[in-house]
């Protein structure tokens, strides 16, 4: 599988194109700045197939009813916690000086344990609530390569005062749903470079066994 970073909005959201060998791809997070996710998608022959959300912050969500309607392309993700997020991106948008973006109901919320395809490709979904009640994790397991949103970042955990936020459930979801998937497994969080879940179990200052207390060793 392969992607491709496409920074939008004035948040710098790491909007992605992911496609399988036949081309035949999704965007996950389609923020906004639609011009470059069009521009990508022709540049690199791509067949569009899905959206797929790992939640409905407008960083994350606010092109996605846009994007969907335009390449007439269903919309997966997030969980079902996070519709008052999406219910809400109108005024969201409009409040913050963004481009007005419309709601939406997305043609499949997920769950933990679904699977997901982009094209010959399959993800695995991940319920990690906390930073929203329904942010989902996409896991590639034959890559070892996660799409974690605003979970975790390099250095940093997402933040937690906003609507819906829990900084206890957040940190369970790192540490029992993410950090088990094994040290080796890279990830692109929604904002700023990749990591490693090993990189983050030794050194992040959050949520890191040693800011924890907790002794090192196998998660799973």
């Amino acid at each position: 599988m392969q992607t491709l970073i496409i920074p939008v909005t004035a948040f710098q959201q790491n909007c992605s194109l992911i496609w399988d060998d036949a081309k035949r791809a999704a965007v996950v997070d389609p923020g906004g700045d639609l011009d470059q996710v069009l521009a990508a998608l022709d540049e690199h022959d791509l067949a569009l197939e899905k959206i797929l959300l790992t939640h409905a912050h407008l960083d994350h969500a606010a092109g996605t009813a846009e994007l969907a309607a335009l390449k007439k392309v269903p919309i997966e993700g997030p969980q079902r916690g996070d519709k008052f997020w999406i219910d809400g991106l109108p005024e969201a948008t409009r409040s913050l000086g963004f481009p007005t973006a419309r709601s939406f109901e997305p043609d499949r919320w997920l769950e933990h344990g679904d699977l997901v395809s982009v094209g010959s490709e399959t993800l695995e979904v991940l319920h990690c609530p906390g930073h929203t009640p329904g942010h989902v994790v996409f896991f590639h397991r034959p890559g070892r390569f996660a799409w974690v949103g605003d979970v975790i970042f390099a250095g940093s955990i997402g933040r937690t005062d906003l609507p819906g936020g829990d900084h206890a459930t957040l940190i369970r979801s790192i540490r029992e749903r993410l950090f088990t998937l094994g040290d080796d497994v890279r990830f692109l969080p929604g904002h700023g470079p990749m990591s490693t879940f090993g990189q983050e179990r030794n050194c992040n200052p959050y949520v890191s066994d040693r800011a924890l207390g907790v002794r090192a060793g196998p998660l799973s």
